[in-house]
């Protein structure tokens, strides 16, 4: 099958399906990440993925001169360093905070996004919905350190921008050329970052670990937003975002045997409904770079 008939049956595929195989992605490579955290700090394994990402797809891709230069270089390094900073960030509010109390503070950037891209009382109902159920799945407990409650709020800031820039990488960026360039910008610009992965350079399993949290985490999941990203408002884009904690709660029934508890189940519905409700919606025309 040739590129163009692979991109046109991706594009046959709804968003939340997309999103699904997306957060399936992300999930797994989280659980990789997991392991790493004993030989590198978390920022370190953040770097390790924004490495591992930048490999993989400069050798996929193999942008040409005009991605590394002018506008098309700065629109790619800044969002290529956002998202690695995003990265980062959870990484260590992870380290200090429960992972669901951390991931319901991040919500707030993407949420924050689709209210300031709302328009009718259908959006602000569906919104509630999602809000309410996020906040019901991932059972926030408001007990952790300041420290990471102050990396959350920083991962949910990074995360609103990467869903503005993102938008803007989709149709006036090179596609997954610009995911390269800023992927590789990012690693450079963090490199400092290296400095807490002595322990994986040590062990050739855990470098290749820690380039698989790359592909997982980032290549697929991100390469998947682009593509739903040229289809989709920004606003709508946000709330499927929230599609995201029903899919680790559904891996984690099937994969570790987690039966959620009845407020988890209420919640999950409640985010099902607010993405349901926003889907019947109109959303902003996008047409597709050329």
């Amino acid at each position: 099958m040739d590129i163009s008939a692979a991109k046109r049956r991706i594009d046959t595929i709804p968003a939340p399906a997309l999103f699904v195989l997306s957060g399936i992605s992300i999930y797994v490579g989280a659980a990789v990440a997991v392991w790493l955290f004993e030989a590198s700090t978390p920022a370190g394994v953040a770097w390790l993925r924004c490495l591992g990402a930048a490999v993989i797809l400069l050798a996929w891709r193999r942008p040409g001169r005009a991605a590394w230069r002018g506008r098309p270089l700065l629109l790619a390094g800044t969002f290529g360093v956002v998202t690695a900073l995003m990265n980062v960030v959870y990484y260590e509010a992870i380290a200090r905070l429960p992972l669901g109390t951390a991931t319901a503070i991040e919500f707030v950037g993407p949420v924050l996004v689709a209210a300031l891209g709302s328009r009718t009382k259908r959006d602000f109902a569906a919104l509630a919905l999602v809000v309410a159920g996020v906040l019901a799945i991932a059972d926030v407990q408001w007990s952790g350190s300041p420290a990471g409650v102050a990396f959350a709020l920083a991962a949910a800031a990074a995360w609103a921008g990467y869903i503005v820039l993102g938008k803007k990488v989709a149709l006036g960026g090179n596609g997954i050329d610009s995911l390269a360039v800023g992927f590789a910008v990012a690693t450079v610009v963090l490199s400092p970052l290296a400095l807490g992965t002595g322990g994986v350079w040590a062990e050739p399993d855990l470098l290749l670990l820690g380039i698989g949290v790359g592909l997982l985490s980032t290549v697929v999941p991100y390469g998947l937003d682009q593509v739903v990203l040229r289809r989709v408002g920004q606003a709508r884009f946000a709330v499927l975002l929230a599609l995201l904690p029903v899919t680790a709660t559904l891996v984690g029934l099937v994969v570790l045997r987690q039966v959620p508890a009845l407020t988890e189940a209420l919640g999950i519905l409640a985010v099902v409904c607010g993405v349901l409700l926003r889907s019947r919606g109109s959303d902003e025309s996008v047409r597709e770079p050329p």
